[in-house]
């Protein structure tokens, strides 16, 4: 697995998260947490080339606010 980074907050709905470095996952991977279980998919990435932002769109049942400041994984 590979680190998404972690939620820094949540906008619209979505859960926005800083990828730690150039390499991040594409649109429409699946976001995992550290037990495997699935957290929504991979619906935007911008900002800066280096080090980007992942909008992360929650599964069902998932509730966006209790995901702030969770570390995220994808493979």
């Amino acid at each position: 697995m590979q680190r998404i980074g972690t939620v820094e907050s949540i906008a619209n709905g979505v859960a926005v998260c800083r990828a730690p470095d150039a390499d991040h996952p594409d649109i429409g991977t699946t976001a995992l947490t550290d037990s495997l279980d699935d957290i929504g998919r991979v619906v935007d990435v911008f900002g800066p080339v280096e080090r980007p932002y992942l909008a992360i769109s929650p599964a069902d049942g998932v509730h966006p606010p209790e995901l702030v400041g969770q570390r995220l994984y994808w493979r």
